[in-house]
């Protein structure tokens, strides 16, 4: 079997080998540059509209992890009361939100002040965006955090309750700190899927980087080259982020 399995390596590495040979063969790199990556059209590109927009995207994707972090850790808690409402209340919000796509959610917030006259979302553009993509983002942090919290072994509870400190003290400075500990790699996940669905925020023309980068390319005739380089802008918030979530699975993972 150590053999077989020795030469299924080997076949694979000459597999991989044929294809790369095969891309630069037939690859026309000129032409590939021209599209993706034209140097004159990436340094007029990156300017202060761009630099501008990445601020907002990154402004929009903290407010909105933050946002979704306290409403998540609220609705864990009520999933996890004793008071049955609470439980019902916290679980159908969790499936409506996990089962309505992002978009819609940011498309209704935008449009809420005209079915509501005379209503005005603080902070606009950003409350209304930290507010549409932290109701979707809780959704699912809840249930991180409520794994994290069912994880805590039970011992700990009743030690803090045997020295006479109330259930709610017992929570707050024994279960959640443990239960934040142990759904952290979780959330590096969560932050790169906000920081991508800020993306979305194009659709109620904010100006984010997704957004510039059409404005850039509708006027300028040059798609592929601005969108690649949008995307790599974006690669380059999130690699940190994967990165550290694949350190800390390895730490986690048995030897």
């Amino acid at each position: 079997p150590r053999k077989r399995a020795q030469r299924m390596r080997w076949i694979n590495y000459a597999v991989l080998a044929v294809v790369v040979v095969l891309l630069v063969l037939f690859m026309d790199g000129r032409q590939l540059q021209q599209v993706f990556f034209r140097p004159d059209m990436i340094a007029r590109t990156v300017g202060p509209d761009l630099l501008n927009a990445l601020k907002n995207t990154i402004l929009y994707t903290i407010g909105a992890f933050v946002f979704g972090l306290v409403l998540g850790t609220v609705l864990a808690l009520m999933k996890l009361s004793q008071i049955r409402p609470y439980r019902w209340l916290a679980t159908i919000y969790t499936e409506f939100f996990r089962g309505v796509p992002a978009i819609i959610v940011l498309l209704a917030f935008s449009l809420l002040p005209l079915a509501i006259p005379g209503l005005q979302i603080p902070l606009e553009p950003f409350g209304a965006v930290w507010t549409a993509l932290g109701l979707v983002s809780a959704a699912y942090m809840s249930e991180t955090i409520r794994a994290g919290v069912l994880a805590v072994p039970k011992g700990q509870t009743e030690a803090a309750r045997s020295l006479g400190m109330p259930s709610g003290m017992a929570t707050q400075r024994i279960v959640l700190p443990q239960a934040f500990r142990i759904a952290l790699p979780p959330y590096g996940n969560t932050l790169v899927m906000m920081l991508k669905d800020s993306s979305l925020v194009s659709t109620i023309t904010v100006a984010e980087m997704t957004r510039q980068g059409q404005l850039i390319a509708s006027s300028t005739f040059q798609n592929m080259t601005v969108y690649t380089l949008v995307a790599l802008l974006y690669l380059l918030m999130s690699l940190p982020l994967v990165v550290q979530e694949t350190a800390r699975q390895l730490e986690t993972e048995p030897p």
